[in-house]
């Protein structure tokens, strides 16, 4: 983060680290990628091109791709050499494991049904690290036969945990560690310059006992000796660990259950949600889905990059200049039918290309200008454009933190880039997934998707634009649905928002990528109001 919290979201995402080396300013004239360019197999003779490399990873042939297609890949290596062709395109851990002993653990929990699952259950002292006068849990959701490991860490409600709803929480990236979005932004404290944590009065975790889960694994605590590299992969872990969490905590399996998250959680969430309601022997009531500022639909969600950063639809001054502007504008139709045809294959052939270049077209000229691309307010410091998200690795990296909560890890890093390339060298990133939130709402699964108004990586009136075209069977109803505000109990006007049935879109007033840290009172409102059944969340105009 610096990402902030969301860090895990900011950098989500954003720009992954690939594609931020390869963001670069193009010589005078040209667009970014050489888009009236055809290069032709110009690294057959120096080795292998990076199309070729790439099928070998995936396992894929590419003999039958398009000429048209392999010539976008050849363009995009040549326009930049450096960066693709030297890169790492699937990465093993290389990070220092201690395993605790058995005895460390206050409980192992064990299913026959998930035989292959383990899961390892610390107490912690409520003052021990002093982050929440709460009990709290952590540990390990173990696959046995596959070496994954995946951290957790949980916070009781500190209204009546024995009747409060659960959310799980889940930071994006890819790569990116939930505790980013528990130390930065919604959790019980925040990390100051001391490492001393400071209590947070607008943690979700007010009225819901709240999951902060490290996912896919070799993202924060979390480590596998595999690499992970699709959002689909993880989604039969996640319904595991909820399973053995439940017969863990088998007085909350009657309180209502939510998954939140956000930035590449709008990956995450609807496969996730999807996966446990294929199981109609579930133990636990999914009740809700909600998606901050995600990615879900790029199809109709990249056309808003040039609108936020190039006028004042967004709210906010443009940022960019004509040129620039105009050349987002011609780079867009190629963009669009690269990404309909990732829609339309899911091929890593087709997906990769659309992820490179649209990235490179469409957000590269605003992260060029210094600017925070979760913030358009605010200029980028920090690896992660907020200096704060330092404390929280520097306070989550100390001996005693690490042997309380049962961390394995020798070191702890907010994001693994490695786990974000191997993401967009699947063909992750480009993918439908907001089909799965039609199959959600068809179900009856109400859907918040909510934006703060100042975040351009995944900016509100894409997120608008994507909700508005679902075509799910409340469309119509949705799309001609006035706003009307979202006010706090004095009245302040907060955001607006539109609701169809169960399904609901929020823009909220002054908040970035991380609306809970931006807007920390006005954020807990809208939760609260959600978890307690309201999909409207405030009164109509």
């Amino acid at each position: 983060m610096k990402l902030s919290m969301s860090i895990l979201a900011l950098v989500a995402t954003s720009i992954g680290s690939a594609q931020a080396a390869a963001i670069k300013k193009d010589t005078a004239g040209q667009h970014p990628l050489g888009m009236n360019s055809n290069f032709g197999d110009v690294f057959v003779e120096k080795g292998k091109s990076l199309l070729d490399r790439v099928s070998e990873v995936v396992s894929e042939s590419s003999k039958n791709i398009s000429p048209e297609l392999r010539d976008i890949w050849n363009e995009m290596e040549a326009k930049f050499p450096d960066t693709l062709r030297n890169m790492k395109l699937k990465s093993e851990p290389a990070v220092k494991i201690t395993k605790k002993p058995a005895d460390f653990w206050d409980f192992n929990v064990l299913n026959e049904k998930f035989s292959n699952y383990k899961l390892r259950v610390k107490k912690t002292d409520p003052g021990a690290l002093g982050l929440d006068h709460t009990r709290q849990y952590s540990g390990y959701l173990d696959v046995e036969d596959e070496d994954k490991h995946f951290f957790y860490w949980m916070f009781e409600s500190r209204n009546d945990p024995v009747n409060d709803p659960v959310i799980l929480w889940l930071n994006g990236g890819p790569g990116c560690s939930s505790l980013t979005g528990m130390l930065f932004e919604l959790g019980s404290a925040s990390i100051g310059p001391d490492l001393k944590p400071i209590n947070n009065p607008y943690s979700w975790n007010s009225n819901a006992t709240v999951i902060f889960l490290d996912q896919p694994v070799n993202v924060g605590f979390s480590y596998s000796s595999k690499s992970v590299s699709n959002t689909v992969a993880a989604g039969k872990d996640v319904y595991a660990f909820l399973e053995l969490f439940y017969q863990q905590f088998p007085h909350l399996l009657k309180n209502d259950f939510h998954i939140a998250g956000e930035s590449y959680g709008g990956h995450y969430i609807p496969v996730f949600a999807s996966e446990i309601l294929t199981h109609a022997d579930r133990s636990f009531n999914l009740t809700s889905v909600l998606i901050g500022n995600g990615l879900t639909d790029p199809l109709n969600q990249y056309p808003f990059y040039e609108r936020m950063a190039c006028s004042t639809d967004g709210g906010y001054e443009p940022t960019l200049d004509e040129s620039e502007c105009e050349g987002m504008l011609e780079t867009l139709p190629r963009c669009l039918s690269l990404i309909e045809s990732c829609y339309s294959s899911q091929s890593v052939f087709s997906c990769v290309p659309a992820s490179i270049y649209c990235n490179n077209a469409q957000l590269g000229p605003f992260q060029k200008t210094g600017r925070n691309v979760y913030d358009v307010r605010k200029m980028c410091e920090g690896t992660l454009c907020y200096k704060d998200m330092e404390y929280i690795d520097q306070y989550l990296n100390q001996d005693f933190v690490k042997e309380k909560v049962g961390a394995e890890v020798d070191t702890y890093e907010s994001c693994n880039f490695d786990v974000n390339r191997n993401f967009l060298f699947a063909g992750d990133w480009m993918k439908p997934y907001h089909k799965n939130v039609i199959n959600l709402l068809e179900q009856g699964l109400p859907v918040l998707i909510y934006a703060g108004d100042k975040d351009f990586i995944c900016n509100w009136l894409g997120n608008q634009a994507w909700s508005n075209e679902l075509p799910w069977s409340g469309h119509d109803e949705f799309e001609s649905a006035e706003l009307y505000n979202l006010t706090l109990k004095d009245g302040t006007k907060v955001g607006e928002v539109k609701n169809a049935g169960k399904f609901t879109f929020a823009r909220m007033f002054d908040g970035g990528h991380m609306v809970p840290y931006d807007q920390p009172e006005s954020s807990l409102a809208m939760v609260n109001r959600w978890i307690a059944g309201d999909y409207s969340l405030g009164t109509k105009k």
